[in-house]
C-alpha cells in the first residue's frame, strides 16, 4: 500500500486512474441503486453488452470509441425499453437477441480494424491505468448530466421504480420516465467501460448498491453508501493490483464480489438473530 501511495503522488497516470474510478463510482452509486431496486439487472446487461456495436463502429470509422459507445448505449436503451413496455411475453428472448447481436456487430467491426487486438482487450476487460485526460473530462460531464437529471426528476423516478400503476394514476408519464431511466443507466455503463470493461460492468453497477441495500432502505441512503463503496472498491482494487501487476478491472470486481458475499452472509445471520429475539420476547 505504501508503494502504491508513493506511486500515486509521483505518477500522473495513476492520478488520472483514481479520478476516473471515483467519477465512475459516483455514477454507479446513483444509477446502480435504481437498477437494484427496480430489479432490471438483465435489462442493464443487455444495454451494456450491446454497446460494443457502437464502439466497434466508431473505431472502424475513426471516431472516438466513447462517443460511439454513448450513442449505441442510448439507442439500445430506448429499444430495450420499448420491448419491455410492449413485448412483455417475449421480453427475455428479444433482449437476449439484442445483447448477442450488439456484441457480434462490435466484434465484426473490430476484427476489420487494423490493430484491433489491443483495443478489443481494453474494451472488454477495461484498462483504468490508461485512461486519457480527455476521457476523464468526458466522464465528468456525464456524471454532471446524471446528477442534474436525477435531481430534477427524483420524485418521478421514485414513483416509477416503486409503483408504476400508482404513478400512472397520479398523471406521471411512466413510459417516458422509464425510458429516461434506462438512458441514464446507459450513460453509467459508458462511465464504467474504462474501469472494468464491458464484460464486468454489470457487477460494479449493481454490487455496491446491493450491499447498501442490506443495511439501509431509503433510496438516498443507498445511493450515498453505494457511491462510497464503489469508490472504496475502485481505489482498493487499484492498490491491490499495483504491486503484483495484476489486471485492475478484475481485481476491483473480485474485491466487490467478496464484499457482497460477506455482507450477504452477515445480513442473513443478523436477520435470523433478530427473528429469534423477537420470538423469545414475551
Amino acid at each position: 500500500m505504501t508503494e502504491f501511495l508513493s506511486a500515486v503522488a509521483e505518477q500522473s497516470f495513476l492520478q488520472m486512474s483514481l479520478l476516473a474510478g471515483l467519477l465512475a463510482s459516483l455514477g454507479c452509486g446513483v444509477m446502480g441503486t435504481f437498477v437494484v431496486v427496480k430489479r432490471i439487472t438483465f435489462l442493464a446487461g443487455g444495454i451494456a453488452h450491446s454497446v460494443l456495436a457502437g464502439m466497434g463502429a466508431a473505431v472502424y470509422f475513426g471516431f472516438d470509441p466513447l462517443l460511439g459507445a454513448l450513442m449505441a448505449a442510448i439507442v439500445s436503451a430506448l429499444l430495450i425499453g420499448w420491448i419491455r413496455l410492449n413485448w412483455k411475453t417475449q421480453e427475455d428472448t428479444l433482449i437476449g437477441a439484442i445483447w448477442a447481436m450488439g456484441m457480434a456487430i462490435g466484434l465484426l467491426f473490430i476484427s476489420q480494424t487494423p490493430g484491433y487486438a489491443s483495443s478489443l482487450t481494453s474494451y472488454l476487460f477495461g484498462n483504468i491505468l490508461l485512461v486519457p485526460e480527455q476521457d476523464v473530462w468526458f466522464m465528468a460531464i456525464l456524471d454532471l448530466l446524471l446528477l442534474l437529471v436525477v435531481g430534477l426528476f427524483y420524485r418521478q423516478f421514485l414513483a416509477v421504480i416503486f409503483d408504476e400503476e400508482f404513478a400512472r394514476l397520479r398523471g406521471v408519464p411512466v413510459s417516458f420516465f422509464y425510458l429516461l431511466l434506462l438512458c441514464l443507466i446507459s450513460v453509467t455503463v459508458v462511465l464504467l467501460i474504462h474501469v472494468v470493461g464491458l464484460i464486468l460492468v454489470i457487477a460494479l453497477l449493481t454490487l455496491p448498491a446491493a450491499i447498501a441495500g442490506h443495511y439501509v432502505h431509503s433510496l438516498g441512503g443507498m445511493m450515498l453508501i453505494a457511491t462510497v463503496l464503489g469508490s472504496s472498491f475502485t481505489v482498493g482494487g487499484l492498490a491491490l493490483s499495483y504491486s503484483p501487476n495484476l489486471p485492475a478491472g478484475p481485481t476491483i470486481i473480485l474485491l466487490a464480489g467478496s464484499a457482497y458475499v460477506l455482507s450477504a452472509i452477515f445480513s442473513h445471520y443478523r436477520l435470523r438473530r433478530r427473528a429469534r429475539q423477537s420470538l423469545s420476547m414475551p
